[in-house]
């Protein structure tokens, strides 16, 4: 008969920087580099990653859905068509980073994602383009880098096509969050899971 320690299933490591907080776990848990490819979920990112410049990442977590709320699920249709009246009414709205500069670029790339998704196919086929090589895996937290090569030069393209609010370091978080790279710790229990799904998806 098996005891109840060995019918226990394996506690899950995660990778220290999410803490305990269960909004940062399941963030941790469920999205943190799963593959993202559609157009929408990939503004989403970009966006988010670019109002958390200074900020903590569980800051935008926990304004997520007001933010959602605010640019029309990011819609980058949609958004595109907001207009100064709209910037104004957003610096009124409590519930997201009420920064001008960084609500201004949102509406700004907006206008700009179209004409990616026509010369590329899609905002992944873009990305695709600087997804290192060969990556190494992370063994310990400084090990990750805060940007690099590859990250420096989508930041350069993107602000070579007019794009606002999209430093390196900024794009090597998206680049994390959107399965680009996979930097689960060695010791992480999602470690190997996000890579199957990234393989999966060719990303691998």
């Amino acid at each position: 008969m098996k005891t109840k320690t060995q019918n226990a299933k394996p506690e899950t490591q995660r990778c220290p920087w999410c803490g305990t907080d269960p909004l940062y776990t399941r963030y941790h848990d469920e999205e943190w580099a799963r593959p993202i490819t559609d157009n929408i979920g990939l503004y989403e990112r970009m966006c988010l990653e670019g109002f958390q410049a200074g900020l903590s990442w569980i800051t935008i977590l926990k304004k997520r859905e007001n933010f959602r709320t605010a640019f029309a699920g990011f819609d980058y249709e949609k958004v595109a068509h907001f207009t100064k009246a709209d910037v104004e009414r957003l610096l009124q709205n409590d519930g997201i980073i009420r920064h001008r500069g960084k609500i201004e670029a949102t509406i700004h790339n907006a206008r700009h994602i179209p004409l990616l998704i026509e010369e590329f196919g899609s905002l992944h086929r873009y990305f695709l383009k600087f997804k290192p090589e060969n990556t190494k895996m992370p063994r310990i937290s400084q090990d990750i880098p805060a940007k690099t090569a590859e990250s420096e030069e989508l930041s350069k393209d993107l602000r070579r096509r007019g794009f606002k609010f999209v430093g390196p370091t900024t794009l090597y978080a998206l680049m994390q969050a959107t399965g680009l790279v996979n930097d689960h710790l060695e010791s992480c229990t999602l470690r190997n899971l996000v890579e199957e799904e990234r393989r999966h998806a060719m990303l691998v």
